[in-house]
């Protein structure tokens, strides 16, 4: 094992090796973070879908919904899928939205189970801004892959997430990955 590195910024020398990541500070503080209020306002998820799969992280698309990689992921992999009506309810959401939805929520496990080995998942919307969406008016249903041992020390004494995976290559992994009806 390599000897740790004396840190020569602020601070006393400690065991602790640093992995700065000081692009995640304009997310922590909010900065340019979209209201999502309505297409136009600058809502992601009404601009995504115009852009092309590669440039949007779109992973597929359907005639109701679409697939995405999360830009600020918990997990590599963090899919959330999206109907494409600017929408903020899920009980808002017309029987075809919905099964779609659903339908598209199955897929991306398989896709990636298929692409990482993913062990299991976590599944869910948050629908308000009190329970936590980071864009309360546009519905995204988040799908977490997640795997034995995957939590760490980092996001508890860190508060850092480590990403093994370049957003780019794991959309394209699981591009690769997603089954077709």
């Amino acid at each position: 094992m390599q000897e740790p590195i004396e840190q020569s910024g602020a601070g006393e020398p400690d065991n602790f090796r640093r992995l700065w990541t000081p692009h995640r500070m304009a997310y922590i503080k909010g900065e340019n973070k979209p209201t999502g209020t309505g297409p136009g306002d600058g809502c992601p998820f009404c601009e995504i879908p115009g852009m092309s799969d590669q440039d949007g992280l779109i992973v597929a698309r359907g005639s109701s919904v679409f697939a995405v990689l999360n830009l600020y992921p918990y997990n590599s992999g963090h899919l959330m899928v999206c109907p494409y009506r600017h929408v903020a309810d899920y009980a808002d959401l017309d029987d075809a939205e919905t099964a779609e939805l659903a339908d598209f929520t199955k897929r991306a496990m398989l896709s990636l189970r298929k692409a990482s080995g993913a062990q299991g998942f976590n599944v869910g919307m948050n629908l308000g801004h009190v329970a936590g969406a980071g864009i309360a008016g546009h519905l995204h249903q988040h799908v977490v892959p997640r795997w034995g041992g995957d939590t760490n020390f980092m996001p508890v004494v860190g508060h850092t997430r480590v990403l093994p995976q370049l957003l780019q290559d794991t959309r394209d992994l699981l591009a690769d990955a997603w089954p077709t009806p």
